[in-house]
This record gives C-alpha cells, structure tokens and sequence, in this order.
C-alpha cells in the first residue's frame, strides 16, 4: 500500500497544469466511449481524480483500489472500495461499463483481474484499457526520472495483454494523446502517443 506522504505528494503533481490538462483529456474521451452507460466501475483508481470528473458527467462511478491511503483522497460523488483486482467484491452484473485508467499495467495476474471484469460486467458490458504506451517519448522520458510512478510497470507488451483481452471481448483498439514537452494534442502516431486504448464489449456467448 502507499504510504501517506507518497500519496500526498502524488495529489500535489496532479495539480500541476499539465497533469490537469491530460485529466481533462481523458475524461472527455472517456465521456465519448462510455456513452450508454450508467454504473461504471475504475479499477486501479487511486485517488479518483478522473472518476470524480466523470460523476460530474452523472455517471455512478465505483472505484476499487488496493490503497485504502489513496481513496481517502477520493472525492465524495465515488464510491470507493479498497481490495484487491484479482478478487473483486462486487455481485454479478453490477456495471455496464469497467475502466482501467493507467492501471492494469501495474497489476500481477492481469488474466485474472479480466476474469473478474466478466463476472461483474452486465450482459454485453463494456470494458476499456487505457495503458501506457512504452513506445512513446512520454513513456521514455518519465522511465529516465528515478522516482516516476512508470518504473514500478510491471507489463509492457501491450500485444500481450491485448491478446487476453481479445479472448474474452470483441475489442477495438487505437493510440490517442499526443504529448511533446508540456504540449497536448490529438494524435494516432505510436511515438508521439502517450496511450494505447483497447475497448470494447464482452463476447455473446454462442
């Protein structure tokens, strides 16, 4: 768990303009993708910056993190829930959509915390990955900084964790958020690209 003060010091840079910036970026795509949905549970939230965002949407946004120190930062339109991914504490069918804001990558057994987005998600649910992309020059950049949150990544291929989504949703998936120095803007190209999202719906059975 993190301890207080990383915590702390976590929610003071998202105050910086620029990381203000790329919330609000990717709050408004997520407000696009999620279009038709009402409950929606992030995984690996934190302390819920984007997801109090997409409240404000008038979205009912669940949040579960293994930090009980991050979700007291969680504002109070989230309901917040600290636990482990790999065993979700939700019933059966309790969202129409599950997010992962920056955060699967940073998670062992990935395969199994998808697992559990099945058993959650309502029939035909929807499901969206927005990872890090390792082949860009943000990524890079930040690997150089010694105390940046991207050393403790723990999966980098993108191919493999897209390969387990596949097995379980019917996806699409595309590079967004251009990022050059302090400057942010729409892109598709992978160096220039801070993210690689993945998303999509679970698969009917036949």
């Amino acid at each position: 768990m993190k301890a207080a003060k990383d915590v702390k010091r976590y929610v003071e840079i998202c105050q910086e303009r620029f990381w203000q910036n790329i919330f609000q970026f990717e709050t408004e795509y997520l407000v696009e993708r999620l279009q038709g949905c009402h409950d929606i549970l992030s995984v690996g939230c934190g302390p819920a910056i984007i997801e109090g965002r997409l409240s404000a949407y008038g979205f009912n946004v669940s949040g579960l993190d293994i930090s009980a120190e991050a979700l007291r930062c969680a504002p109070d339109s989230i309901r917040t829930f600290a636990g482990s991914a790999e065993n979700m504490p939700f019933a059966e069918s309790s969202f129409d959509a599950v997010i992962f804001i920056a955060s699967i990558q940073f998670i062992e057994n990935y395969r199994k915390v998808l697992q559990q987005t099945l058993n959650v998600l309502k029939p035909n649910g929807r499901i969206i990955l927005m990872l890090l992309n390792p082949e860009s020059d943000f990524f890079k950049d930040r690997l150089r900084e010694p105390d940046s949150y991207i050393n403790l990544i723990k999966h980098r291929s993108l191919n493999n964790i897209e390969y387990v989504v596949r097995e379980f949703y019917t996806v699409q998936t595309e590079y967004v958020l251009g990022v050059k120095g302090d400057l942010i803007f729409k892109s598709n190209n992978p160096s220039e690209t801070a993210l690689y999202v993945i998303y999509g719906n679970k698969k009917i059975p036949s």
